[in-house]
């Protein structure tokens, strides 16, 4: 199949509509729905990205893409009870590697996961099309599916649940092209390779990193490379916890993506854990009321009137001091940014998330301010040399 026509464009008065091959026949095979504009671009990258992050890690990986960036991405590691309990999964048994990272992945940032595309690395297991089943998603895209899989994903959506098979195999050719007001941009592709040696200039007085670090610090960057820019990513134990993506300013990135992974740590307090929701509330519906009750905005769901329809009983406030001191046990997390921090203020916000390893290209005539400043943190970064934008 060379070409696939699709419904319409980004937008439905953007009409006609493909995809195509100029030379050769599509990698791809639609097992089900009718994929749209939108999801083939999610598809793509998101494909992209977990093939790099499974050749660079030897895990399973998975991602939950939302207008073209990441929400989540993931490798498969094991599951904390916490974790289990916060991504809605504590009750479906042992996971597969892959139902992990997928459950990770779409579990780091609920709210914008929400109607995702996901890309898988390996073969849709039946562990993963449980997981997947449950959550509200756009569609899918992975190398290969189990047949109980493949009928298991085909009953979302009532049927029309987008399902797409990869080629594994693909390479695409060297330069890519795309058009902008009828003008042709061209360019070679990113062929990066991003393994431990990316991560070898260490410019900090700490220059202690672990394996686990590495791992991580490979994580941000790998996702930064599909992620629109600007954008960094916070990482924790091999999965991305807060994604700040297409800011124009670097540190509304950092403070965007900062937020998104202290809200992933404070829905792990068991004050957060233990909130005493009604029965008929579906997942999402609590992921909204968590993402309030540990917001500037807790009143929405605790004031009278309100919180009958959301809890059994009236949770106590979850009062600023409080946060404070949970998140003031944060520590260990990676942050990696797309280009380099102009600023030093970039780390001094890292520093509020508990952030330990920086990796980023440097550059800047500030690098200095910035090594100082991670310093005074006892943080290590690591110059990668190489920019990581992506439009």
């Amino acid at each position: 199949m060379k070409e696939l026509e699709l419904k319409y464009g980004c937008n439905p008065n953007q009409k006609p509509s493909r995809i195509f091959m100029e030379d050769g026949e599509l990698p791809i095979e639609v097992l089900n729905g009718k994929p749209g504009y939108i999801n083939f671009l999610d598809a793509f990258n998101g494909w992209q990205l977990v093939k790099e992050l499974k050749q660079a890690t030897g895990l399973p990986a998975a991602t939950s893409f939302k207008h073209v960036s990441p929400a989540g991405a993931a490798v498969g590691l094991p599951l904390s009870e916490v974790e289990a309990k916060i991504y809605w999964v504590d009750d479906l048994g042992e996971l597969s590697p892959l139902a992990c990272a997928y459950s990770r992945a779409r579990g780091a940032d609920r709210m914008s996961s929400y109607g995702d595309f996901i890309a898988l690395s390996d073969v849709c297991d039946v562990s993963t099309a449980k997981v997947i089943k449950r959550e509200f998603s756009d569609g899918i895209i992975a190398p290969g599916y189990e047949p109980e899989a493949l009928e298991i994903l085909k009953e979302k959506k009532k049927g029309a649940y987008a399902i797409i098979q990869i080629d594994p195999n693909y390479v695409p050719t060297a330069l890519e092209r795309k058009e902008v007001f009828g003008i042709t941009f061209e360019q070679g592709r990113n062929e990066l390779n991003i393994d431990d040696d990316f991560f070898a200039n260490v410019v900090t007085e700490n220059k202690e990193l672990s394996k686990q670090a590495k791992i991580d610090m490979a994580i941000s960057m790998i996702t930064l490379k599909y992620t629109q820019s600007n954008s960094v990513c916070f990482v924790k134990n091999g999965q991305a916890i807060g994604v700040g993506a297409g800011q124009q300013s670097r540190i509304h990135c950092v403070r965007l993506a900062g937020q998104k992974a202290d809200n992933w740590l404070l829905r792990q307090c068991p004050k957060v854990l233990n909130l005493p929701f009604r029965d008929d509330m579906k997942r999402a519906e609590r992921d909204n009321a968590i993402d309030l009750y540990i917001g500037e905005e807790y009143m929405d769901v605790l004031a009278d009137g309100a919180w009958e329809r959301v809890f059994t009983e009236k949770p106590e406030v979850f009062t600023k001091e409080e946060k404070q001191a949970w998140l003031a046990q944060a520590e260990g997390i990676t942050l990696g940014s797309d280009a380099f921090f102009p600023f030093s203020d970039n780390i001094e916000r890292a520093a509020k998330s508990g952030v330990k390893y920086v990796a980023q290209p440097g550059g800047s005539i500030r690098d200095q301010d910035v090594i100082d400043a991670c310093n005074k943190y006892g943080m290590v970064m690591s110059f990668t040399g190489l920019r990581l934008f992506h439009h």
